[in-house]
């Protein structure tokens, strides 16, 4: 029979780092470009981020703190997710400082216009989704008491797919190389075996 780490989070955990990042994981990145008010560009990866419906298609990332691109997203309803793969990893890493940047500029990434909204698209990325706030949510605890964590919800209203990733119809999802994070010290991964089960029913 297995011996468990039993901790209760409120109490700590008793270990060299929190294990939480490295348990839910590999998780998909949330690479964020949006415009200020002011028409300042920002883009940012978040690792909390993840698909939450289908129909219509509504993605979402979570920033602890009221960073510049939550902030970006409420003034203006509008963001661009692009997908961070192992050739953009170092620049990808790169936009996850907190100074006060232009990101596009900082890492020589060539930013290409969207279609429907304002903020620009990674344009070396090779898919990206052009996005409308839904909703943004202030995380509480199970008390109700606010968390300085705040969810940003947007509507897919664009999709840009690179055509290198399509064949027969299908998107090919290992093709593009897709990194993942993994633990909350620097660990990502890139897909690795792949297998397939029918949902029963």
């Amino acid at each position: 029979m297995a011996e468990f780490h039993f901790y209760e989070p409120a109490g700590g955990h008793g270990l060299a780092h929190d294990p939480t990042n490295a348990i839910i994981a590999p998780r998909p990145i949330g690479w964020v470009s949006t415009l200020s008010a002011e028409g300042k560009r920002n883009l940012a990866p978040y690792s909390f981020f993840n698909l939450f419906n289908y129909r219509p298609p509504i993605i979402g990332f979570c920033s602890v703190g009221w960073k510049d691109s939550v902030a970006n997203v409420d003034a203006t309803g509008e963001f661009v997710w692009n997908l961070a793969t192992r050739d953009l990893a170092e620049a990808m890493n790169a936009t996850s400082t907190d100074d006060k940047i232009d990101e596009f500029d900082s890492t020589a990434l060539d930013p290409e216009p969207s279609r429907l909204v304002k903020p620009q698209r990674v344009g070396a990325s090779p898919v990206q989704f052009e996005c409308v706030k839904s909703q943004i949510v202030r995380l509480t605890d199970a008390k109700g008491a606010e968390l300085d964590s705040w969810l940003v919800l947007g509507e897919v209203v664009g999709v840009h797919i690179d055509t290198a990733m399509i064949e027969n119809g299908i998107y090919q999802t290992a093709r593009a190389r897709p990194i993942l994070r993994g633990g909350s010290w620097g660990d990502y991964f890139e897909p690795g075996e792949f297998f397939q089960m029918r949902r029963p029913g």
